[in-house]
């Protein structure tokens, strides 16, 4: 097999921004916690010398803790949550027509792209999609939809299912699976936390925001904050906001994963089958399905072959939407497939052999 620089580039740039994104998730969490020890500092220590003053950041410890435990569970449990997710069920010993042809493409791609045979499952979905999932090319798992089983010929499958080892092979499923996980735990931790500050009434450090001292008087915040009244204000917008808007920021990491990354997987479908056309008829079939794929979410939309939400966005070459678009344009990616197919396009990616025909081909 011929090495690409391509390739190797962007299993590089995948471990590093998968990397960057676990520290990230943990200072965010960090900065909740020892923003929250701060503005409890600020707020406790103008009180009398027998009222409670916010000294230790236990705080700032707790949360980075949960944020590194987090991190740990979604790296580790990931790919069998996303599964989870969308109701798949794994193809183990296939009778059907269709899926006895579907356990052979994969073992051929497989094969092609020089890689362990990796898990199939089965979403029971009428709408055409795919995704792949996992760790690397020893922990991955492609799922596809009913939809696309029964609406590819066995070319165009071959293809998709190409796609989705390129995906495995230049450690997109590191990434994205990740991002998944995130997603998921985030929007779990943010709306709990959601749920304390508007329904129990509570800031940090468990003092109630009506203004009343423990010794039921009222005192103002720039008396208890010693004059840091304003800063604490601040502070706290600061703090509740980064709270809510948790969600949206880790969405944003999603949509913002490169669009190049399904060009290069489309590139080595091509290699791998050594017919792009295949993929490109079988991605005109997806564009053309008229039902959004409802099994899978928007928190996994983006692992997937084809926006399963069918999103406007999706469809733009603006510089907004190259930004946070989980997809290239359809009518692009098809572009490219053909003009690689009547040569006017060489496809560069990693180079494999010819597929192998599998035994008792279907």
């Amino acid at each position: 097999m011929i090495a690409n620089p391509n390739l190797f580039a962007q299993q590089e740039a995948n471990r590093r921004r998968s990397r960057w994104l676990v520290i990230g998730f943990i200072l965010f969490f960090a900065w909740l916690g020892f923003g929250g020890d701060l503005i409890a500092y600020l707020y406790t220590r103008g009180g009398p010398p027998g009222a409670y003053h916010h000294v230790v950041p236990v705080f700032g410890v707790l949360l980075t803790l949960i944020g590194s435990a987090i991190a740990a569970w979604s790296w580790k449990t990931g790919p069998k949550r996303v599964l989870w997710s969308t109701g798949a069920r794994e193809l183990t010993d296939p009778v059907a027509l269709d899926e006895r042809q579907l356990d052979n493409v994969v073992q051929e791609m497989a094969i092609a792209a020089g890689i362990p045979r990796p898990r199939i499952w089965i979403i029971e979905d009428p709408d055409p999609n795919a995704f792949a999932t996992g760790h690397d090319e020893g922990t991955a798992n492609i799922a596809v939809t009913r939809g696309l089983i029964t609406l590819c010929s066995r070319d165009e499958l071959q293809g998709v299912i190409a796609h989705e080892m390129g995906h495995v092979k230049n450690l997109d499923v590191r990434l994205t699976t990740l991002l998944a996980a995130l997603v998921g735990a985030v929007a779990l931790v943010s709306n709990g936390m959601g749920r304390m500050i508007f329904y129990g009434g509570y800031s940090p450090g468990g003092l109630r925001m009506s203004g009343r001292d423990t010794g039921g008087g009222r005192s103002s915040s720039n008396d208890r904050g010693g004059g840091s009244g304003p800063l604490i204000v601040i502070l706290l917008v600061v703090w509740i906001v980064s709270w809510l808007l948790a969600p949206l920021v880790t969405r944003l990491l999603a949509l913002g994963v490169s669009r190049d990354r399904e060009y290069l997987a489309d590139a080595m479908s091509a290699q791998f089958t050594r017919n792009p056309l295949a993929l490109a008829e079988a991605l005109q079939k997806i564009e053309s399905a008229d039902a959004p794929t409802r099994s899978i979410k928007s928190g996994a939309a983006h692992l997937c072959i084809a926006d399963p939400l069918g999103r406007p966005l999706n469809h733009g070459e603006s510089k907004f939407a190259s930004l946070f678009g989980t997809h290239p344009p359809m009518g692009k990616r098809i572009a490219r497939l053909e003009a690689m197919a009547y040569g006017s396009l060489p496809a560069s990616s990693s180079v494999a052999p010819p597929p192998a025909p599998a035994p008792n081909q279907v």
